[in-house]
């Protein structure tokens, strides 16, 4: 290869950084005067283009360049395929839902505000701590992702990398908050969708493929992990983007609906055509001879070791669009962090110096945690599960039918979906253990097996098992209390309501703040 000296390598990726850190706080010193309401929403202030650029950069991180050509060596193109459109299409639902869920809740800017007035505290508590420990777990993916990546391509270590990506974007985050991320991923975005161009045209020109490994490879076959991912992977990820409040801020920033539809259905095309493209590394690499080549290498590593097969200056070019990647990423997971922090748990009343405290500390564990998880994947995947488990029952609030619907039935059906991949996962595989060990998915997706399969299909219909089963314990208790008291059993009555406000001709219902039992 092509590998760049350790000296380009530290100017490139430094360089880069600062790039970042001068633009992100030169805007910040220019907002400096911003009220507190903007350090943690933006709502009804960006076009479609802006976001687009947005949902592109929150999408991705250099975590994809593991994952998509893993992903590819197992379960070849049908599973790459597979994983773009799964990856790409669920953003769409943020343009569905969101204009209904900004009706209801006029004045939120991330789900589980919504879910506090649909289904009261405890509920939103609930899903608050989701939602947290997703975007953590997903700030410590990122961070062990671009350290692996970057002592991948440069042999450099990774610990200073992560620090200095941590200073930085916690610098003009902390400054600037969402509104900061938000203007410096449009250019974080474009940045990243010219770099794959190149990045694209140059291994397309540059890597030689042996048709004859094409056959002899079996990648152009379907599989049983392929079919398998086609139900596992849309339901993983479309879950999962729900408990991703970075998006839900961009969804309730669009200036319109018609914006926010743009800007998404722009944003989903890009995706789909860059995880794509990165996922085919992991079968050029094959064709190639580079994957596995004359060592074992794990499937991970696919796309490092076709750049090995290139010229020095590829690498430089994919440095500069991994250490893009991984802050615009990174940056977008802080900022979502601390607005649903400061909106859950303390109702926007902190002052803005503790909560850009509050930025620096979440910092410290994040570090420690990456550097001791090599595993990108098993990360996503324990929070995927989670979410297959909670967000069925807590859609169903979505609909008016559903009125009689409460915060005791999400709680338990979520709680609930877990354990029906734990009773289904000791079943299966015959022991208690093992059960315990399905629900952390410690055996990946490929385990040859129905275990993850199993499991996915377990905790959403879990979750919605339990959370009827929940619905029957809770009115049987009712009635009988009314009964015992002599009143009038109303747990199936409508609640209060208001009336919304007109769209498109048809009058939208919403439900009081201050209606009783919402829980119960």
């Amino acid at each position: 290869m092509g590998q760049p000296s350790f000296a380009a390598s530290n100017a490139i990726i430094y360089v880069t950084y600062g790039f970042f850190l001068i633009l992100g706080t030169s805007i910040a010193w220019k907002m400096r005067k911003q009220p507190n309401t903007d350090f943690l929403s933006g709502n009804r202030t960006q076009t479609a283009l802006p976001l687009a650029f947005n949902f592109i950069a929150s999408a991705l991180g250099s975590g994809i360049l593991f994952s998509y050509p893993e992903l590819a060596t197992i379960a070849g193109v049908q599973g790459v395929v597979v994983y773009a459109l799964a990856s790409a299409l669920p953003l769409l639902v943020f343009a569905a839902l969101g204009p209904m869920i900004r009706r209801k809740c006029p004045d939120g800017f991330v789900l589980t505000e919504w879910t506090r007035n649909r289904y009261g505290t405890v509920a939103m508590l609930y899903l608050s701590f989701m939602t947290l420990v997703t975007l953590f777990l997903y700030m410590v993916a990122e961070l062990s992702a671009v350290g692996q990546v970057v002592n991948a391509l440069t042999g450099l270590d990774g610990l200073p990398v992560i620090i200095v990506e941590c200073a930085v974007t916690t610098i003009y985050t902390s400054l600037g908050g969402f509104r900061i991320s938000f203007l410096t991923d449009v250019i974080q975005g474009a940045m990243v969708v010219g770099l794959i161009i190149i990045a694209t045209i140059t291994i397309g020109v540059k890597a030689e493929i042996d048709r004859d490994l094409i056959d002899s490879s079996g990648l152009t076959k379907a599989s049983l992990v392929g079919w398998q991912l086609v139900y596992i992977l849309p339901v993983a990820v479309l879950t999962n983007d729900f408990f991703l409040s970075n998006f839900w801020l961009r969804t309730f920033s669009s200036k319109t609906d018609k914006d926010l539809w743009v800007g998404v259905s722009i944003a989903t095309v890009a995706v789909l055509c860059i995880l794509t493209l990165v996922g085919a590394t992991g079968l050029i690499a094959a064709w190639t001879g580079a994957w596995p080549g004359e060592s074992d290498i794990d499937g991970s590593l696919a796309f490092f070791a076709l750049l090995e097969q290139l010229p020095s200056w590829v690498v430089g070019i994919v440095l500069v669009m991994v250490v893009s990647l991984s802050v615009s990423a990174f940056d977008s997971l802080q900022s979502a962090m601390i607005s649903s922090a400061s909106n859950d748990l303390f109702r926007n009343r902190l002052n803005i110096w503790i909560i850009r405290v509050i930025v620096v500390l979440v910092i410290i564990p994040t570090v420690v945690i990456a550097l001791k998880a090599p595993s990108i994947l098993q990360i996503f995947l324990i929070s995927d599960l989670a979410s297959a488990a909670t967000i069925p029952a807590l859609c169903l609030g979505l609909f008016d039918t559903f009125y009689w619907w409460r915060g005791f039935e999400v709680v338990v059906g979520g709680l609930g979906g877990i354990l029906t991949v734990f009773i289904y996962g000791a079943i299966y595989y015959g022991d208690a253990k093992s059960g315990g060990e399905l629900i952390l998915l410690e055996q990946g997706l490929y385990a040859g097996d129905w275990g993850a399969f199993g499991a996915f299909v377990a905790a959403p219909v879990g979750g919605i098992i339990w959370g009827f089963i929940a619905l029957a314990l809770r009115l049987s208790v009712q009635f009988t209390l009314a009964k015992m008291r002599g009143e009038r059993f109303d747990a199936l009555d409508r609640p209060l309501a208001e009336a919304g406000e007109e769209d498109d001709a048809q009058l939208v219902t919403e439900i009081s703040t201050s209606v009783p039992g919402k829980f119960f």
